[in-house]
């Protein structure tokens, strides 16, 4: 038997009241498990299993699937829950921790970092630029280090700067003529993407971020991500859908 702390990133049905749920636990890393009657609305496991939930995981087994044994619920993030757009930006955190970790990779700062980002997400605080600042962070588990505190080329660390998927990095303004796929982006912006991928998440205040500003973040990472990582999230696809929705519903507001 052992016992971690985890959160669950998704379940998939399995025979007629079973589940398989793939957990990412502080102790372990990823792991499957397969959840017997976790399908029944009455069984023991069938709060703890839900996407989203930590919880206390007890279970056996030391390769491939493993079986849980008993779960105890630590957090719902009921608001999660309960709001569809939430639970979109909660599902794409899940899935790009899922699609960029192996099983049993133990990272402890991952867990913790991911239990921040959804306990924030459900408290209230800007679930875009929340997201934002994960994808940053994930980029060195995906094997990505963009040069963010000086220019890529020159090494310059004064200056304006773009940002530029083609030098990997920032492009300080000596050096704009050297890397004509640079995005000119705002000073404001390139900061935000520079702290995103540099400040501690245990550090955040209170965000207000212009609307005009999280668009052009989105487009740079969105960029970043599209041409270095080579994942393809269904998740990120609903966002960006949604993002329309939610854009086209304003317009006829004001209409």
């Amino acid at each position: 038997m052992e016992k971690c702390e985890g959160i669950v990133l998704r379940q998939t049905s399995y025979r007629e009241s079973d589940k398989i749920v793939v957990v990412y636990t502080r102790e372990f890393g990823k792991i499957g498990m397969v959840a017997r009657g976790a399908k029944k609305g009455k069984s023991r496991l069938a709060a703890v299993t839900q996407p989203f939930t930590t919880g206390m995981f007890t279970f056996f087994g030391s390769k491939g699937l493993v079986t849980l044994q008993q779960g105890d619920v630590i957090e719902t993030f009921s608001s999660i829950q309960q709001d569809i757009f939430l639970t979109a930006y909660a599902s794409f955190v899940c899935e790009l921790l899922d699609k960029a970790t192996e099983e049993r990779r133990k990272n402890a700062y991952l867990y913790e970092l991911t239990f921040a980002i959804l306990r924030d997400i459900d408290e209230g605080y800007d679930a875009q630029i929340l997201t934002q600042i994960y994808e940053m962070k994930m980029l060195n588990v995906l094997g990505l280090y963009p040069v963010m505190d000086r220019c890529a080329i020159c090494g310059e660390t004064e200056g304006h700067f773009d940002f530029s998927t083609h030098s990997d990095g920032l492009v300080c303004h000596r050096c704009y003529d050297k890397d004509p796929y640079r995005m000119h982006l705002p000073a404001s912006v390139v900061k935000l993407l520079r702290l995103f991928y540099i400040f501690r998440i245990d550090r955040l205040g209170e965000i207000n971020v212009k609307e005009e500003t999280k668009m052009l973040l989105e487009k740079a990472i969105d960029t970043y991500y599209d041409e270095k990582s080579g994942l393809y999230l269904k998740s990120k696809k609903f966002l960006r859908d949604m993002n329309k929705w939610s854009d086209m519903l304003g317009e006829k507001k004001e209409d």
